[in-house]
């Protein structure tokens, strides 16, 4: 976690997101980039028949002096140590596209990202940036709605399937656990398609972490007709700290209608939300 980018829209949820950004690169000894993204609309004029153009330079320079001064007011309002280089990068782009590029060029390891959440049709056609950004980094993004306390996250849901074949996802997570000194959770979640017996559920989760070498850790299994419905009530019973996931990315069609058990929790849960993509283009 030495390099963590914010992409920040300035809203209170982006302002919980710098500050915790500043309590993670203050322990791992790291620095934030503060992204704010800015695309432009296209206008169109008719006077000779219509014919697109951006916004004049000079709007465009107003719009990000006015970012930088907002920005300087929140450095403000959530100092970070002198320790913790902070740099703000106003973009004239488009938040996907910018966060990729960002992350490519500046090599960073984790996304740190504020979420309202969205329900109903809005979640359904439209989603929300921080989920499409889970779905699509290539670095572990936390999500999160308020900054807890470094010190407070002590209790990490993993939930699972617990197949033997996730080297990499499991890695990630054995870090993050280190990172927070902190006791793993292992969830699975008995659904009436994928079903276990409680002796076979217990057999499965300590087969997993042995494989994996886990250590610091709890079994956990409970029934509920949906994954996502035993998820969040799992996190709600124990008050849990942080949630680690992964993510598939899927796209499109396979998206629309499979939909990602991951994104959709994303959008329920209070606590901070780690996520890993394992899909590799």
């Amino acid at each position: 976690m030495k390099k963590i980018l914010v992409p920040c829209d300035f809203s209170v949820a982006a302002r919980q997101a710098y500050k915790f950004a500043i309590e993670l690169a203050s322990t791992s000894k790291g620095e934030i980039f503060v992204v704010h993204a800015m695309a432009f609309p296209v206008v169109y004029e008719s006077t000779f028949g219509i014919q697109p153009y951006t916004l004049d330079v000079f709007e465009m320079k107003k719009l990000e002096d006015n970012a930088k001064e907002t920005f300087e007011r929140m450095k403000k309002a959530h100092p970070a140590p002198s320790n913790v280089p902070v740099t703000f990068f106003p973009v004239q782009d488009y938040l996907l596209h910018s966060i990729r590029a960002f992350t490519e060029e500046k090599k960073i390891d984790l996304i740190v990202m504020g979420t309202h959440g969205s329900s109903g049709l809005e979640e359904f056609f439209i989603g929300s940036n921080t989920e499409k950004v889970v779905r699509f980094s290539a670095v572990p993004v936390i999500a999160l709605r308020k900054a807890p306390f470094f010190s407070s996250i002590k209790n990490i849901v993993l939930p699972n399937t617990l197949e033997l074949n996730q080297t990499d996802l499991i890695a990630h997570v054995q870090s993050l656990q280190k990172f927070f000194d902190a006791t793993l959770h292992i969830l699975l979640v008995n659904t009436p398609i994928r079903f276990k017996t409680d002796q076979e559920a217990k057999e499965a989760i300590h087969e997993f972490a042995k494989h994996y070498k886990l250590k610091n850790y709890t079994a956990n299994f409970r029934n509920d007709a949906h994954e996502q419905n035993g998820i969040i009530n799992f996190v709600h019973e124990i008050k849990a700290d942080m949630l680690a996931m992964a993510t598939h990315g899927r796209k499109g069609l396979a998206h629309l209608f499979v939909g990602s058990l991951t994104e959709a929790v994303v959008n329920h849960v209070d606590c901070p939300i780690w996520t890993y993509s394992t899909h590799k283009n």
